[in-house]
């Protein structure tokens, strides 16, 4: 088994839909989206629509389990922040936040 967890920084950032829905992002390291593209070929029942890879995610003292996807404009996996989480850990737009994230292929 191919344990793809690792810890990096990573500034939470906004995406405004047209109808002005926001998001809240965080942008994984190019290099682990590398290695995360290069092995979810083979990620049986992790893999979902749109290439969205199954992931758990700690920031502070919060996990939850959600789903990474790439996103063309950087060519790097994106990882959403939902609002539950933001609220329990004061996260805002612009913040740098120290991030977990498991991934068992």
């Amino acid at each position: 088994m191919v344990d793809l967890s690792f810890a990096f920084t990573g500034e939470c950032w906004l995406w405004t839909a047209e109808n002005q829905v926001c998001w809240h992002f965080v942008t994984l390291p190019q290099d682990k989206s590398d290695e995360i593209k290069f092995f979810s070929k083979n990620l049986r029942g992790q893999r979902r629509g749109w290439d969205m890879v199954r992931v758990t995610v700690t920031i502070g003292k919060t996990s939850w389990e959600t789903s990474i996807f790439p996103y063309a404009k950087t060519n790097a996996y994106i990882l959403p922040i939902k609002a539950e989480v933001r609220k329990k850990e004061k996260i805002s737009a612009g913040d740098s936040l120290h991030i977990s994230l498991k991934i068992n292929v």
